[in-house]
């Protein structure tokens, strides 16, 4: 089965964590998994709760807790691409409530979702508790960060017949709360086994003129050009003026922090991981459990307080046998933290900014998603017969629940729009247009 399951998701082979994970899991004691981020802590929890379903026990048997709506989304996506036979629900904040209601009429064994919005369900009696026999707590440490202990502690209270539990992080924990009720667990660590410096990662410094460092950041994404690019603040308000200062200059780009709402952070998501905005600026939010693409760069234009967060932003560069760079932006009266052993080369800027090009893609939003018995088949024929695109003129499509987002070649998206404008999908009418 788990070759399948590797077939399914384009994966050689499981790593040695992964394998680690599953061997634990057979045993009757609690896991905890520590393991940083993207060494596959997803795949070495969603094997060993595979092993543990009954396909003929009704009602949720596993339940995931995670910090994010994005994660949740994440983790919904991975184990329907290991087409397992078995259904997942999905439910976090800003997702409508209605949906998740009528989701739980034939539940899924598998449940993934927010704490508050579990909490939620939980308090209307949306799905019986007492079939849920194994919880996953992943990324703890982060869901503590975010203040979902109350939430969490609720949650696990009323899991009555809970048999396994998983806890994973991407850092090593002082203690494990009590509320949690793990006993006996087997710890599996590959924090100190797995580099954290990624293997391909050049590590350099830009020094800006004075302490306001815009038009240095400005500078910065002039020379590197339209490669992919995450840039790291601490604050939602540094993200904020970053962007009106790029968009100023004609720059275009994502944004993606707490304050947002949801569709605004999907849609930034979506632009990003299909090359409409090559460059996405955030908080720490995004240096986690997050579904995006391969990062070139990664540019911290406020530095990181501890040395785990400065691992989490640059793990999002040169995975696997890539490689990638990592500026950090230092004002006149920063310094390179403390916790970076190396000395870092300083990256010269040149006298003159040259703005680069816009991305080759344009993303188009269609208001008919999965829920509309729409998939990714019904959006290629329309955009290529209809639309007139070649195949090489369509890039990445994402279905939604009510909406679908395709990123198309920017020269033809407006003659698209226009083409297929009263054109229909499976029988119906469908609003369609360059995605704001």
């Amino acid at each position: 089965m788990i070759q399948k399951i590797l077939e399914h998701l384009k994966i050689p082979s499981l790593n040695e964590m992964q394998l680690a994970s599953i061997e634990a899991s057979k045993k009757e004691n609690d896991v905890i998994l520590l393991s940083p981020t993207g060494s596959g802590k997803t795949l070495g929890f969603l094997l060993p709760i595979l092993q543990n379903l009954d396909q003929k026990k009704a009602g949720v048997q596993a339940l995931i807790l995670v910090p994010s709506r994005e994660l949740a989304i994440q983790i919904e996506t991975v184990f329907k691409s290991m087409n397992t036979g078995f259904k997942v629900n999905c439910c976090y904040g800003g997702h409508s409530t209605k949906t998740e209601k009528n989701n739980f009429e034939h539940p899924a064994s598998v449940l993934v979702g927010t704490p508050g919005r579990i909490a939620f369900h939980i308090r209307r009696n949306s799905f019986d508790t007492n079939t849920v026999n194994t919880l996953v707590l992943d990324e703890f440490d982060k869901s503590l960060e975010f203040g979902f202990k109350e939430e969490m502690s609720f949650i696990i209270h009323e899991l009555k017949k809970l048999e396994k539990r998983i806890l994973t992080s991407a850092t090593k924990m002082k203690e494990i709360p009590d509320f949690t009720n793990v006993k006996d667990p087997i710890e599996l660590n590959y924090l100190s086994t797995t580099p954290t410096k990624p293997q391909g990662l050049k590590l350099k410094i830009v020094k800006a003129v004075g302490k306001d460092k815009l038009d240095t950041l400005f500078s910065l994404i002039c020379k590197l050009g339209n490669t992919a690019s995450l840039i790291f603040c601490n604050h939602r308000e540094a993200v904020d003026r970053i962007s009106s200062l790029l968009w100023d200059k004609g720059l275009a780009h994502g944004i993606f922090h707490g304050g947002m709402e949801q569709e605004d952070r999907e849609r930034a998501l979506i632009k990003f991981r299909n090359g409409s905005h090559k460059m996405l600026i955030t908080t720490d939010l995004a240096s986690r459990g997050l579904d995006i693409p391969e990062i070139e760069y990664v540019i911290h234009y406020q530095l990181p307080h501890t040395e785990d967060i400065f691992i989490h932003r640059n793990g999002r560069t040169a995975r696997m046998n890539a490689k990638g760079t990592s500026y950090l932006l230092l004002s006149e009266t920063e310094y390179v933290p403390s916790f970076i052993k190396e000395s870092p080369a300083e990256e010269r800027l040149p006298e003159k900014n040259v703005i680069p090009e816009r991305s080759e893609w344009v993303t188009l939003y269609i208001a008919s998603g999965k829920k509309d018995k729409i998939n990714k088949v019904d959006i290629v024929g329309l955009l290529l017969q209809k639309g007139n695109l070649q195949k090489e003129e369509l890039g990445l499509i994402e279905v939604l629940d009510h909406s679908s987002y395709a990123a198309v070649n920017s020269k033809k998206a407006e003659a698209v729009v226009q083409l297929v404008k009263n054109e229909k999908i499976k029988g119906k009418k469908v609003k369609i247009e360059v995605s704001k």
